[in-house]
């Protein structure tokens, strides 16, 4: 299959789940807005993740970084879906979060924070940094030294980036519950965005263009190392709610343990953590752009039942068709747009340091 080919393929899948999608919020409007948020949650790790990696290779360098560029750079691109695919979790406001509705209760603790003009307010900056940057790595990729052009704005926009990214994570997700509180939140949400955009670029590079051995098991690595660190996130955060057993903190966990919710939650341990990590500690794994592929898709999937985990059981309702339609709708337009523009005319195709171009012509 060619490129034109999945890109159609995608589009036919994106119609046929956003459309779906409408039916089923005309049906039941009700299951909608918490649906429509998983799905634009789990998306947009993708342009935001991209977009971090390309900043963090900028100031640490290395082969992994120009093996993945293009791809990096096509999952950047679909950023400007974010503002038609916020129109209708703005509609829904209300229907998610206690806080933005008339009768929100005044007592809040951090009402100060969750309220809707604040709230308004940080998202326009949210929007404005992110897309500022987007802007700011295209123009650097297009010049004549992109690294060096990359290298300038990286500090300041990794900076940007992560507390924006701790922020949106926290407004969009963390508040449905006003109640619960979690310090590493965001941290886990910046991990999380950077794997999963690490394991799309890896996908895509598996399938249409893989790397060299050397260059795909520096990539294995850089995986093992995100996926430890978050599974190392996220037990802590669990571990201080279970050892703090407070009022406020301890429902988030038990409504997420709870029949069908504990079985998503032993699926997200299984296949975010424990079977990639066994994968990846096997050196043939890592070499093996088949195999990498394999665990990157493997990510991928358990990160979108992790979104759903997340943001479902809030709605206090059971897993519906509306959300299957929702998250099928709004990755596959992701994937076609990305399919469609991956590679700008202007963007100057990544090459292998000097260095590492004369390796490769002495070994052969």
């Amino acid at each position: 299959m060619n490129r034109r080919q999945a890109e159609r393929v995608a589009w036919t899948i994106a119609a046929a789940g956003l459309i779906g999608t409408i039916i089923a919020w005309i049906i039941a409007p009700a299951a909608f807005p918490h649906a429509w948020l998983a799905a634009l949650s789990a998306w947009l790790g993708w342009p935001l993740g991209c977009m971090g990696l390309l900043l963090v290779h900028a100031l640490t360098g290395g082969r992994w970084g120009y093996a993945l560029r293009l791809q990096l750079v096509a999952g950047m691109h679909t950023l400007v879906l974010l503002l038609p695919a916020l129109i209708p979790w703005l509609l829904v406001m209300p229907a998610l979060y206690p806080w933005a509705r008339p009768e929100a209760p005044a007592h809040l603790a951090n009402g100060f924070y969750l309220n809707l003009p604040f709230f308004a307010a940080r998202g326009g900056v949210y929007l404005l940094i992110w897309f500022g940057l987007r802007f700011f790595i295209l123009r650097a990729l297009r010049e004549d030294e992109p690294d060096a052009a990359l290298a300038r704005i990286a500090p300041g926009g990794l900076i940007l980036l992560a507390m924006t990214i701790s922020f949106a994570a926290i407004d969009t997700t963390m508040s449905l519950d006003p109640q619960f509180n979690s310090s590493v939140y965001g941290l886990m949400a910046m991990v999380g965005m950077g794997l999963l955009a690490l394991s799309v670029s890896l996908l895509a590079a598996a399938v249409g263009s893989p790397p060299d051995p050397e260059t795909t098991a520096t990539l294995g690595k850089l995986l093992l190392a995100l996926v430890l660190l978050w599974a190392y996130l996220d037990f802590m955060q669990f571990l201080i709610v279970w050892q703090s057993d407070l009022a406020t903190e301890a429902p988030w966990y038990l409504l997420r343990s709870c029949g069908g919710w504990g079985i998503a939650a032993a699926l997200v341990a299984l296949g975010h953590f424990l079977l990639p990590f066994l994968a990846l500690i096997w050196t043939p794994v890592r070499r093996s752009p088949g195999g990498i592929g394999s665990v990157a898709a493997l990510l991928v999937l358990t990160e979108v039942i992790r979104t759903w985990w997340l943001v479902i059981p809030a709605s206090h309702s059971g897993f519906g068709l509306i959300d299957l339609m929702a998250m099928m709708g709004l990755l596959a337009v992701g994937a076609a747009f990305a399919l469609r523009s991956p590679l700008s005319p202007q963007v100057r195709p990544p090459l292998l340091p000097a260095s590492s171009a004369a390796a490769r012509e002495q070994h052969g």
